[in-house]
This record gives structure tokens, sequence and C-alpha cells, in this order.
């Protein structure tokens, strides 16, 4: 099929790649304009960077449906590809193409529709999750699922690490999906809107740790805001990042809520119920480091309250 691809970062990118390598034909690759980055720098979308190295023809549009209508239209695409694209199309865009949008979604659809699917499988504690291949409609993530490819969430995994292996396990979703759809047996299932969910798109005031939640929640916690926004805390005033952590009790109290409760090997700290140990943790302008590294250099007082 003669395909438009529509993406932006990194996790588009493996979608993007998969249908090059197909024998399926990519028209046009579309994503936002360069922003600035690290010292006022142009810094092009993933996908950019990637269509670029696979000689494929870019187009770039602030506003999609306000600017790229008639540069879609002439492509005459057989159908587009979303995948983590970050604009609404309009109406007229989905009703382009003859076999429609479909959208690359790493969530088991109807749940956590939105921007941070990835994050908030993990954020909540989910022991699965997986990709679903949707037809894209105007109200976001709505759509009927064509197919949904499920994988077990590991209880250390962080956001990130998941993020790498859901962008693989979507990008062979797709083309299972593309070949269904050139074949005319594409059957789309409805999905039920009363058990959707929603997350919204993080913020770095997100990371912040709220230890009045039990040992458990904080370690998903930590893991779901892995590496980004990155869960913090402060300690004596001083913002510092948590990396990495592990449960060490999860029902009894241990003490009050935040202290420092050990600070040989790791900081141990209370929670509301249960404790955690960190084990790598960041302070201002320094790299991360080990937490067993950290304390032989920096006295953590034991009673130490973070917050």
């Amino acid at each position: 099929m003669r395909i438009v691809f529509l993406g932006t970062p990194d996790f588009a990118t493996s979608s993007l790649e998969a249908i090059a390598n197909s024998h399926h034909e990519i028209l046009a690759v579309v994503t936002p304009p360069d922003r600035l980055g690290n010292r006022n720098k142009l810094m092009p979308p993933a996908v950019k960077v990637a269509a670029e190295r696979l000689g494929l023809k870019v187009l770039q549009y602030e506003r999609i449906s306000r600017e790229g209508v008639e540069d879609l239209r002439d492509l005459n695409a057989d159908i587009f590809v979303t995948c983590a694209f970050g604009q609404i199309l309009s109406r007229e865009i989905l009703a382009m193409p003859k076999h429609g949008v479909i959208n690359v979604h790493a969530s088991l659809l109807p749940k956590y529709r939105g921007s941070c699917p990835i994050q908030a499988s993990i954020l909540n504690g989910d022991a699965e999750t997986g990709v679903a291949i949707m037809r894209t409609e105007y109200e976001v993530d709505s759509g009927d699922v064509l197919l949904m490819s499920k994988t077990d969430i590991t209880e250390s995994e962080t956001s990130g690490e998941l993020f790498d292996r859901l962008k693989d396990i979507g990008a062979s979703a797709l083309i299972e999906a593309l070949d269904i759809i050139e074949s005319g047996e594409a059957v789309y299932t409805p999905q039920d809107a009363s058990m959707a969910t929603f997350c919204h798109m993080l913020k770095k005031a997100d990371g912040l740790i709220d230890w009045n939640n039990d040992a458990q929640a904080i370690h998903n916690f930590i893991r779901g805001m892995h590496p980004w926004p990155c869960a913090f805390t402060a300690l004596d005033g001083v913002i510092v990042k948590v990396h990495k952590a592990y449960v060490v009790d999860n029902s009894s109290v241990c003490g009050k809520i935040g202290e420092v409760i050990a600070s040989k090997d790791t900081l141990l700290v209370a929670c509301a119920t249960g404790s955690i140990a960190i084990t790598c943790l960041q302070m201002p302008n320094c790299k991360a480091m080990n937490a067993c590294d950290y304390l032989r250099g920096h006295e953590v007082l034991v009673g130490s309250i973070l917050g």
C-alpha cells in the first residue's frame, strides 16, 4: 500500500523503519518543525532524522490541519499511519485515504487513552500492557481497534525500559495490521467507552514523591517517572532526584512518613506503610550515582525527613 506516515518522537521511529523495510511504499513522512534545543540550536524530531536516513520525503507542519491539507491530498495515499504524532487531524484529513487512518497506541485500549500510556501502566502497578492498532477518529484514541499485542510488565521495569520494548512491539503489530488491511480481511472492534481511562501529559512538577503513599505505590511511582520527568524529593532543602529504589517492606509502619530510618548502603525511607530503599540518586548539578557511593562522602542523618 501507498502510505503517509505521521510521527514525532523516538517511539515512532521503529514503526517507520518497519514500514520502510516492508513491501509497502512510504510516500512521505509528516512531522512537526524543528525546535530550539540546548544552546538555542535547532533540533529535528527523531522521526525526521530517521526519515532522512532512510531517504524519505519529509513534510513539516506546525498545524497540519491548517497547513498540510492540500499536500496530503496530492499524495493520493491508500492509508495514513500515525504514531505519537501529537497533533489532531481534521475530519477532512481523516477522510482522505481510501483505507482511512490507523494509529499505533501504547496501551490496551480503552485503557489509558491520552499522551502518557506507558508511564500510566507502571504508575498504576499493572502486570501487563501492550500496543493497540486502532482506527484514528476525531476524538482522541477512541477509534475501533484492529488488533492488540500484549506483553507482561516486570516488577522492576521502568517507563524507559518499557518504552523501548513497546516501540518494537508496536512496529511488528503495525506491519501485521497493514497486511491485514491490504488483504481486505480487516475487522475492527469498537471500544467500550464506559471502560475508558485517560492519562494527561506529564509535567516536571508531577515527579514529586508523596511519601504519604504506601511503599509499593512509591516504588511504582519512581519506576513510572523514569527517565522523565524523574521522581524527586527534598532532603535538607535540596531537591534530590530518585532514579532507583526497591520495596523493603510494604505492610508495617516503620517510622514517621518520609523519615530516613537507615543510611548506610542505601537510604531507607519510611512510607505511610512500609519502607523503600533508595539505591540511585542525583543531587543538583551532579550525575546520578549509587546511594552507597554518595553516602560514603555525604552524611545523611537518620531521622531526616524527606519531603
